[in-house]
């Protein structure tokens, strides 16, 4: 089984709507006992709360169930041992994440573009209010993810 660790700054908007977007993708495939998929934080500031309501409408737009009683935790040194993958949206989360976690000797932690080859972050949608956007782009990086684990 892999297990694999969505990581944004909050776990309100991007890391919540890409583990919930891979859920879908690996169930449309079949694939639902390979794979164990959580999201986390790199920041406490949001630390219960529930998805962010316009992340919850794109999701729904688009047809992906989404667990309402998700709520936002934070990533703790654990997780390094408890995931195959942590793969973080943006170079601010990756920064972030080594405070928590100060090394990655078995090379777990990723970019989640690096998987479409770009080198690009995924937009917060905080900020841009595009969440569009970052839905297409972590719908990509996931379909990536799940064809090279093919």
């Amino acid at each position: 089984m892999t297990r694999i660790l969505f990581v944004c700054h909050g776990n309100i908007c991007r890391s919540p709507m890409a583990e919930f977007i891979l859920k879908a993708l690996v169930k449309s495939r079949g694939l639902q006992d390979s794979f164990y998929i959580e999201s986390a934080a790199v920041s406490d500031e949001e630390y219960g709360n529930s998805i962010y309501p316009p992340a919850k409408r794109c999701l729904n737009q688009h047809g992906v169930w989404f667990d309402p009683l998700k709520r936002a935790r934070t990533v703790v040194p654990e997780d390094y041992d408890r995931f195959d993958r942590i793969i973080c949206m943006d170079g601010s989360n990756l920064r972030w994440l080594r405070y928590i976690i100060p090394s990655d000797p078995q090379r777990k932690v990723h970019l989640m573009m690096s998987y479409t080859g770009s080198g690009r972050d995924v937009a917060d949608p905080w900020y841009t209010g595009d969440f569009e956007r970052a839905f297409q782009d972590i719908l990509a990086g996931c379909e990536a993810m799940l064809g090279l684990d093919a």
